[in-house]
């Protein structure tokens, strides 16, 4: 990756290691993002006892850390990986993903512009991050706010042709809440009362979704940029099915949520 910070990282950073030497009790590593060496001690590799300290390390593997303390005066940086959880890991890992993608696109203008690919990042890197904090997030603001980049400082001869890659190879971010509905109405006309409830629930909004799954079953899904407004979205859904549903007192309702993977 093209991608590198200045100075040291801040206690309590997520910061990608790769390990250059494993040693008894402990480890040492580059972090990346920072061209830097850190150290993790033996008991930061894992909870409870280590009898191999090569059963979770090896030389050349990369590894999510969290900096636990910095000695600027001796350049010591001390980093944890046990105190990494499963969900901060994913994240960071995403978050790298998402570089790299951003990074394959400054490489896809370079060649349109027929510029060297370092020349062109660096060109990029200048204007872009002292505005953000990564190129993945201006490229994300180009999609989602439609800023300009020839507004940003972006150039000329780079800005259309960037603004045009990001739209192609980047989708506006999207949230998806979901759960099953079980509707049974045991009125003369129950088929009619369940089909106008859930009528109802899909006017509410343009991206709520229901499916019939089978004997009273139902799936609903709703699609929006933000947990906030799709939740609210479903909210409003489930409230227009019992709205629909408040005068036959035959009718049985109930929404289990799908929890999130």
């Amino acid at each position: 990756m093209f991608f590198k910070k200045t100075g040291y990282p801040e206690e309590g950073e997520l910061v990608f290691c790769t390990v250059t030497n494993v040693q008894y009790n402990s480890v040492f590593v580059k972090i990346e993002e920072y061209g830097r060496q850190g150290l993790i001690h033996i008991s930061e590799i894992s909870p409870g006892r280590i009898r191999n300290i090569r059963d979770f390390v090896k030389e050349g593997k990369m590894i999510v850390c969290k900096i636990i303390k910095i000695d600027r005066s001796r350049g010591n940086i001390d980093l944890s990986l046990r105190r990494v959880t499963a969900i901060q890991k994913r994240k960071k890992t995403d978050e790298r993903k998402q570089e790299q993608k951003a990074e394959k696109i400054v490489e896809s203008l370079a060649n349109q512009v027929k510029k060297p690919v370092e020349q062109v990042y660096k060109d990029l890197a200048t204007i872009i991050l002292p505005k953000y904090e990564m190129l993945q997030y201006c490229f994300e603001d180009v999609v989602e706010n439609h800023i300009s980049l020839l507004k940003l400082g972006v150039p000329k001869d780079y800005a259309g042709i960037l603004e045009e890659l990001v739209k192609e190879k980047i989708k506006p971010k999207k949230v998806i809440v979901s759960g099953t509905i079980n509707l049974i109405s045991y009125a003369e006309n129950g088929v009619e009362v369940v089909k106008n409830a859930l009528l109802n629930a899909c006017k509410v909004h343009e991206n709520v979704k229901i499916s019939y799954l089978g004997a009273g079953s139902h799936s609903i899904e709703v699609e929006a940029k933000e947990y906030k407004e799709a939740e609210k979205i479903l909210k409003e859904a489930l409230d227009a099915i019992e709205l629909a549903l408040s005068n036959d007192k035959t009718s049985e309702f109930k929404f289990t949520r799908k929890e999130k993977d």
